[in-house]
């Protein structure tokens, strides 16, 4: 049984135990991956089709400062789904200093985004949903795959550094999800150069980025398809601070930042893409009703409180409609 010292209180303690032990789950999940050999192996040579493979991006990073990989799957189709994955943000020295750990979540202490690359976070990558391999269910099973990871805390939008402290000395987050992004697209058109049809897609932070980054892809990479979908899935987050944001904070280019005039930057995002390509382009949009991550932001947001509520919820259930339309 835990000694407790006189200043701490048993709140404290019990805290302190959950988060000890949901750290040791989740490098539990981890070794049990690398030890199993679940994790996908690095790409050397041509891909196996059907198989997902690791491509380490010499000039990528993460978050804190450690290597960084994408994910790759060669399907049987013409086709080409580019995957940018989500996993919160950062906006300050207070949510840099508070990176997602296994242990923050199980003791519902802030946890704000992830920071680096770890076997854990192949589950989230290619393991659920469109990214499913094998499973009948899944329409875009035999689709070629680019999956673009995210650990850098800035919709894959940054440019810039962030310093902040820690209770183990100064650190440095690497808004480098930018440059992660350009590397995976290139490496994109190298496997995938003509594909007959094309989803962009993305989740949490990543469906931000899907109408941040989709001018570029199609006008740079990708401009030759003409049967392109976006597909954004959970993407509402309001704040009136958005431009220093994504200009100041992260870096982002002018293309990006300039198009915010709302403080709901997916919907300016996307009204900033229908005005300059009209066709050839068919929109999805999904979200629960009252997201629990997504309203958990916002309140952060609003109040300062990492945690949310029937009322937040519903706040978030009226604006939904108001910004699909």
């Amino acid at each position: 049984m835990p000694i407790i010292h006189p200043k701490e209180t048993l709140s404290q303690v019990t805290s302190s135990i959950i988060e000890q032990a949901g750290d040791f789950i989740e490098q539990s999940v981890g070794s049990h991956i690398e030890k199993t050999g679940q994790e996908a192996p690095l790409l050397e040579g041509e891909p196996e089709p059907g198989k997902w493979y690791r491509i380490h991006l010499q000039d990528g990073l993460s978050g804190d400062g450690s290597e960084y990989h994408i994910y790759l799957k060669k399907g049987s189709l013409p086709d080409l789904c580019i995957f940018l994955s989500g996993g919160g943000m950062a906006w300050d020295s207070y949510s840099a200093s508070r990176p997602v750990t296994g242990g923050r979540i199980a003791s519902g202490e802030p946890n704000f985004y992830w920071n680096n690359l770890r076997p854990f976070t192949q589950v989230m990558n290619i393991r659920f949903g469109l990214t499913e391999a094998g499973n009948p269910r899944n329409p875009f099973d035999q689709w070629n795959f680019i999956v673009i990871t995210y650990a850098t805390g800035d919709f894959h939008l940054g440019r810039s550094t962030l310093s902040y402290s820690t209770e183990e000395g100064n650190q440095i987050l690497h808004f480098h999800g930018y440059q992660n992004f350009v590397c995976a697209m290139e490496k994109a058109r190298d496997f995938f150069p003509r594909p007959d049809r094309l989803l962009i897609a993305g989740d949490s932070a990543g469906a931000f980025a899907v109408p941040a980054l989709s001018p570029e892809i199609l006008n740079k990479w990708y401009s030759d398809c003409g049967d392109v979908t976006l597909f954004s899935d959970s993407a509402l987050l309001e704040r009136p601070d958005w431009v220093s944001v994504i200009r100041d904070v992260w870096g982002a280019r002018e293309e990006i930042w300039k198009p915010l005039h709302t403080g709901n930057p997916t919907a300016d995002w996307y009204e900033s893409l229908s005005a300059h390509r009209k066709e050839g382009i068919r929109v999805l949009y999904a979200s629960s009703t009252r997201d629990y991550l997504l309203t958990t932001f916002q309140n952060e947001f609003l109040s300062n409180t990492f945690l949310t509520d029937r009322k937040i919820q519903e706040k978030y259930y009226h604006r939904l409609p108001s910004m699909i339309s």
